[in-house]
């Protein structure tokens, strides 16, 4: 199973970065605005997609989850403030930071409505840099992968992780989620055995490959009490093991938050 970074899904990325880069999202259909954006960002030691209108905007917002969005007002189709509140109205996309570069000063509306910060073009560089200074400086956003193949757990626990503060990606099978790892490594990983494609198990041992990768905590979901042997054969990246019985959001949460706190350096 070949893990490396997979092929590019957006627009534009800008070339010869390394796959464990942090990605950034710039949503503008200004081609000499996002070329200008991309240079200054790609100095700054980071990945950039792009996309040239509101709804591939939010298409790669929800595959990629970037670490920062760089949203302009003015588009055709969805503008700004429709994809602004699109990433605000999604559990998984919400705490991402969007910045706002456009040349309407509508500065106030746009911290009302949750933005990071405002920028008017031509955007000053040096403003810039220490833009990307201070969203570095912000403690690291919690990531989450949820594998899960059933589509009912899986939504379950992608909206109420959300809503505590998570940034959260989801796969329905062992080859999704080997491939979300790879594009963007998460903090952690809830994992259900019994997947479709490629088990839980093979998921384990293919990411036990990758030194970069035997640092993510996994915490196993599971229908059935596993044996000590059975646990012990999962290896040291697995943390924790838990039951999922009816899948109960509460307790599932309840235990995952006391994992979190007792054994997770977030």
């Amino acid at each position: 199973m070949n893990l490396a970074a997979p092929g590019n899904a957006a627009n534009s990325v800008a070339p010869g970065l390394s796959p464990d880069q942090e990605t950034v999202l710039v949503i503008d259909d200004d081609p000499v605005a996002v070329e200008w954006l991309t240079r200054k960002l790609t100095r700054e030691g980071l990945r950039v997609i792009s996309a040239p209108e509101g709804e591939e905007g939010l298409r790669l917002a929800r595959q990629r989850r970037p670490s920062t969005i760089f949203l302009d007002v003015v588009m055709p189709g969805l503008d700004g403030w429709a994809v602004l509140a699109a990433l605000k109205a999604d559990p998984r996309l919400a705490a991402i930071p969007v910045v706002m570069v456009t040349m309407l000063d509508e500065r106030k509306k746009g911290l009302a409505l949750g933005v990071a910060d405002y920028l008017i073009k031509p955007v000053d560089r040096a403003r810039l840099s220490t833009l990307m200074d201070q969203l570095r400086r912000k403690p690291q956003m919690r990531s989450v992968l949820v594998v899960e193949d059933d589509a009912i757990c899986r939504e379950m626990l992608v909206r109420a992780l959300g809503k505590q503060g998570w940034q959260v990606r989801e796969a329905a099978d062992g080859r999704a989620a080997l491939q979300c790892v790879a594009e963007a490594p998460p903090t952690l990983i809830l994992l259900d055995l019994m997947l479709p494609v490629l088990d839980g198990r093979t998921v384990v041992r293919e990411l036990a490959k990758v030194p970069a990768y035997r640092a993510i905590p996994i915490v196993i979901l599971t229908a059935r009490d596993l044996s000590r042997d059975e646990r012990q054969s999962l290896g040291a990246t697995v943390r924790k093991v838990l039951q999922k019985g009816s899948c109960n959001r509460q307790a599932l949460l309840r235990e995952l938050s006391e994992f979190q706190e007792a054994a997770l350096p977030l």
